[in-house]
């Protein structure tokens, strides 16, 4: 069984909980992700291609984006609105791969620049995310990829 249908069987086994235990705010996160997973199967359709786990995952990043973007926006505003999207952030991370360490990316980055010779930011990012997939954000790469170039 691949991970795709491990992952939304996660999902589906986790709302059916909720549901029988009335938790109102995992419901409403996992019918929005589900319906999030849902339409973009949908979108493959037209394209025959087949959802995987790498587009669930980031399908998930994105609904988490969504949630940090709303905490900024609420901060010292609505503190119930941030701690609900906080909460729906605890809940959507848990279906999400545990990134890797800044020291692990930093190995692979040097070792990317040591192996290509490359001083051109995009041409190490594309190696370096190639190798890391989902497990680690390209806002936290990006970064540690410029700190490297720089010494």
């Amino acid at each position: 069984m691949d991970n795709k249908i491990k992952i939304l069987e996660k999902i589906e086994k986790d709302f059916k909980e909720a549901l029988a235990k009335k938790e109102k705010e995992k419901i409403s996160v996992l019918k929005l992700l589900k319906s999030a997973i849902h339409n973009y199967e949908i979108e493959l359709r037209a394209t025959h291609k087949k959802l995987t786990e790498d587009e669930i995952i980031k399908i998930i990043k994105k609904e988490a984006k969504k949630r940090e973007e709303a905490m900024k926006f609420y901060e010292g505003k609505r503190d119930d609105l941030f701690e609900k999207e906080k909460k729906e952030l605890e809940i959507l991370k848990k279906y999400l791969p545990e990134e890797i360490s800044d020291d692990e990316l930093i190995k692979i980055i040097r070792r990317k620049i040591d192996l290509f010779g490359l001083t051109n930011f995009g041409k190490i990012m594309g190696e370096v995310m190639k190798e890391v997939g989902n497990k680690a954000d390209g806002k936290r790469v990006a970064e540690l990829v410029k700190k490297e170039l720089e010494k």
